[in-house]
């Protein structure tokens, strides 16, 4: 089961950075864009960590403050839901 649960947390992540990457070059091609709450929600369900790499790493979306503390916000939750199943099962 945690091994699934890794192999989902990559590709999630992955997807989450990737993603990020593409809404810049989009940005920057005035073409159409990934939505907000598409990005955000990559985040909500386990791609994180790849968002906040994305941002930083693209400087993109670092300025909106539903990303600069929104994305911090939902890595310490899940660090903190992870802790708490981690200590229960």
């Amino acid at each position: 089961m945690h091994q699934y649960s890794m192999y989902y947390l990559l590709a999630i992540n992955a997807l989450s950075f990737s993603l990020y990457g593409i809404d810049k070059y989009k940005a920057k091609k005035n073409q159409w864009r990934i939505s907000e709450a598409t990005l955000l929600m990559m985040a909500v369900i386990g791609g994180s960590i790849g968002a906040w790499a994305g941002m930083r790493l693209w400087h993109h979306k670092t300025m909106h403050k539903k990303f600069k503390y929104g994305i911090p916000v939902i890595i310490i939750l899940q660090v903190v839901l992870a802790v708490y199943l981690h200590t229960i099962l």
